[in-house]
């Protein structure tokens, strides 16, 4: 997990205890039977919904999702410019070499179909096919963990009506509704802050990086497929700066007055005012 996710979680969790302590009492949140009820009635669900295969790789997706780094775009365009000079200077077959070096699963994938000679649609063909596979598992991740976030308000409500039934049975009995009321009242407390505190931030997060994923692996793509039709550096990096924000681009854009002399444009030759003051802007 990144230094600005824990600090900004641990900030989070303090103002979060503060609003209940300065209530009263932390123990007065805190009930047994309520845990009991809300975790006992989700994990229950989650075991029936869900297969333990399936809950296992949900664990290993999650704990990377927070653990593993992953590379930004700029490193990933950079590595293919480097490449790319690579292959025109000592041919493609030397990239042999650094598809076993490189740890990017999908690139060494790309690498190996050019190393191997597919055509340009074949190569495309088959990562576009893992990178639909690839995106249908993680969706598949996430769904999981937003069923988990909903059982679990569902069973926190479940222990409030069980809290409630236990009151009207001790009508008369000053001890039993005493008893119950905590029941009633900290297990829908319990069933909304682990659904919104923690498995829907899980699948948020988890979805922002597989989207940041598939972006780089579109990036892979693209470049690979390039290479191997032997496009130059310099406009391949080009094109593949197209996938950044024009903040994190490092080409400049061509000035208006270069445009007018390329396109031969005099001022008093531009009709449409509009364009004109665009141009002086």
């Amino acid at each position: 997990m990144k230094r600005q996710n824990i600090t900004g979680f641990i900030l989070c969790v303090a103002l979060f205890g503060l609003g209940f302590f300065l209530n009263g009492n932390l123990n007065l949140y805190f009930n047994l039977s309520g845990l009991l009820i809300v975790f006992g009635g989700t994990f229950g669900a989650t075991l029936l919904s869900f297969k333990t295969a399936q809950l296992a790789i949900v664990r290993k997706v999650l704990w990377s999702s927070y653990n593993r780094p992953v590379n930004n775009e700029t490193e990933i365009i950079n590595i293919l410019i480097d490449l790319s000079i690579r292959s025109r200077a000592d041919g493609i077959l030397t990239l042999q070499q650094h598809e076993n070096k490189t740890t990017v699963y999908f690139l060494r994938r790309a690498l190996g179909c050019l190393v191997d000679g597919y055509k340009p649609e074949q190569i495309r063909d088959i990562l576009n096919t893992e990178m639909y596979f690839f995106r249908l598992r993680r969706e598949d991740s996430e769904r999981v963990l937003r069923s988990i976030a909903e059982f679990f308000p569902s069973f926190g409500i479940i222990g409030s009506v069980v809290g409630l039934i236990t009151m009207l049975g001790g009508i008369g009995d000053t001890s039993t509704i005493l008893r119950a009321i905590p029941i009633a009242l900290t297990s829908t407390l319990y069933g909304l802050i682990f659904s919104n505190f923690f498995f829907l931030p899980f699948a948020a997060n988890l979805k922002e990086r597989t989207n940041h994923e598939l972006l780089l692996q579109k990036i892979i793509m693209e470049g690979v497929i390039s290479i191997q039709s032997e496009m130059n550096p310099v406009i391949l990096k080009t094109k593949l700066e197209s996938f950044l924000t024009p903040s994190d681009r490092e080409t400049k854009l061509v000035s208006y007055e270069k445009i007018r002399e390329r396109f031969k444009i005099e001022k008093e030759q531009v009709k449409d005012k509009a364009f004109d003051l665009y141009l002086d802007d």
